[in-house]
């Protein structure tokens, strides 16, 4: 509250949005005058920025030193007013004078209208009334608003109602136009015209009020190292602080602990240093195995592509396709029995063989106990399957007796078929599948099987059948659904070369 005897002014205002019918704006009216005024009648001294915060109707209300009260140290100052409202592209600042003789004062009355006017100051002139009374008038305001009202006139008469006039169509038509109405405010429609170039960028607008440097409102903001986030300067190589770099781009020794850094290499690992300060370790020294036991005897095993210990390295009683010059089979030939079996004309068999590694299969391989006939028929083949059913490989017919490799006269012998072109295989599991056209004359192989003399259940906790036939299949396919297999006592022998 300012002392007693200060002339002051009252200044009130409301602001209200323009774009959304008349809605309260938010913000404030900063009012700055001279840094310091000083009033020695009153041993004060005045100072800093008044704020006026708009209320919830947008209107604010604040009481100023008159800029003319006597006694005033400095003199012939206005205030400058910077509104800093929300919502506003463009807030304005202006100054204006309050002088003592208007005590009260509406912002509205005295805001410029172009506040970019260099050096503008809103100066209040004379009111109607104090214009009247400087030329003569004798009374109150009220009574010279009052005179300002002369006696009501006579009402006139009602005036007589003049013709209609036609409308717009009515005279187009009158002037030669055809067509429906519809059609005539359409023809009043022109055509589009062609859109216009883009405009050069305006200038950036004028910067905004600041109203706060981070969170600090204030008309002189200080702001320290903590107020941005940042160190003090204070504190590089200080007790608490942070670490220096020297001209290397390294922290000193001065700033390390104690027994950190500067010193020469004494041992590693229980190991001296050599005449040239280099020491040599091994992998016994850092409790390690060395690279070359990997797959060897005594050692440790190796993983292969697939994250899986190679089939070389694995512990085995018995026979690997590899022992007997192929890359996979069904089972061991050992289990075959003696006497094999014909596949029946035309059926579809089907032989799972699991691939362990990666491999280049370039022919099939199946054993002949023995044969009888002239041959296959045209239309048998076999090949190669994913376990989706696909077709990924295949021999030619089988009729061709160089396909076969003499098959037709084999007898105890294990027989290969050539595939048309090889084909690489990743770890899993493959289909061999045959069908063979036999013919009238019975002229098929003897294939070894392993014993089975009835239907054998498929011991698996998968989709995967290892062995069985599709009845039906009157052609060879290019793919086939593994939900069609049928189990079947009699399970082939095949193997991948």
């Amino acid at each position: 509250m300012l002392p007693d005897g200060i002339p002051t002014v009252t200044v009130t205002g409301r602001y209200l949005s323009l774009n959304d019918g008349g809605q309260p704006l938010s913000g404030q009216v900063i009012f700055r005058a001279p840094s310091l005024i000083t009033f020695p009648d009153y041993d004060v001294i005045l100072g800093g920025p008044v704020a006026a915060p708009l209320d919830a109707t947008g209107a604010f209300r604040v009481e100023l030193p008159a800029t003319d009260a006597p006694g005033m140290n400095p003199t012939g100052w206005s205030y400058q007013v910077a509104e800093q409202l929300a919502g506003v592209p463009m807030n304005r600042v202006y100054n204006v004078l309050l002088p003592a003789e208007t005590p009260a004062v509406d912002i509205a009355d005295i805001a410029p209208t172009d506040p970019t006017t260099p050096n503008y100051v809103a100066v209040r002139g004379d009111s109607a009334y104090e214009v009247a009374v400087k030329n003569g008038f004798v009374g109150t305001v009220e009574q010279w608003l009052a005179s300002l009202v002369g006696p009501q006139g006579v009402k006139g008469d009602t005036g007589a109602q003049g013709p209609e006039g036609d409308d717009a169509y009515e005279v187009a038509v009158a002037a030669g136009y055809v067509g429906t109405v519809e059609q005539w405010l359409a023809s009043l429609v022109g055509p589009q015209g062609a859109k216009g170039d883009t405009g050069a960028q305006g200038p950036a607008g004028a910067p905004g009020v600041v109203q706060s440097v981070n969170g600090v409102s204030a008309a002189a903001v200080v702001l320290d190292a903590a107020a941005v986030g940042a160190v003090p300067d204070t504190a590089p190589g200080a007790a608490n602080g942070v670490a220096q770099l020297d001209e290397t781009g390294k922290v000193p020794a001065a700033q390390l602990p104690d027994g950190i850094g500067g010193g020469a290499v004494e041992t590693v690992n229980g190991k001296s240093p050599d005449t040239n300060g280099n020491v040599a370790l091994v992998a016994a020294d850092v409790g390690a195995l060395a690279t070359t036991v990997r797959g060897a005897a005594n050692g440790v095993a190796s993983l292969g592509s697939t994250s899986k210990v190679p089939d070389a390295q694995l512990p085995y009683d018995g026979w690997r396709p590899a022992d007997l010059g192929m890359k996979a089979w069904a089972f061991d030939p050992a289990v075959g029995q003696s006497g094999g079996r014909t596949p029946s004309n035309g059926s579809f068999r089907i032989i799972a063989v699991p691939v362990r590694e990666s491999i280049t299969v370039s022919s099939l391989v199946f054993h002949v106990f023995g044969y009888e006939g002239t041959g296959l028929d045209t239309g048998s083949r076999a090949g190669i399957f994913n376990a989706s059913g696909t077709r990924l490989a295949q021999t030619a017919d089988m009729a061709d007796t160089a396909v076969m490799i003499d098959i037709h006269n084999a007898g105890g012998q294990t027989v290969t078929c050539a595939l048309t072109a090889p084909i690489t295989l990743q770890p899993g599991i493959y289909y061999v599948c045959f069908r063979w056209v036999i013919g009238t004359s019975a002229n098929a192989p003897v294939l070894m099987t392993a014993d089975s003399t009835s239907a054998c259940p498929v011991v698996t906790l998968t989709s995967v059948k290892p062995f069985g036939v599709i009845s039906g299949m009157t052609s060879w396919p290019t793919s086939f659904a593994p939900s069609a297999i049928e189990t079947d006592p009699i399970k082939f022998w095949a193997a991948l070369a």
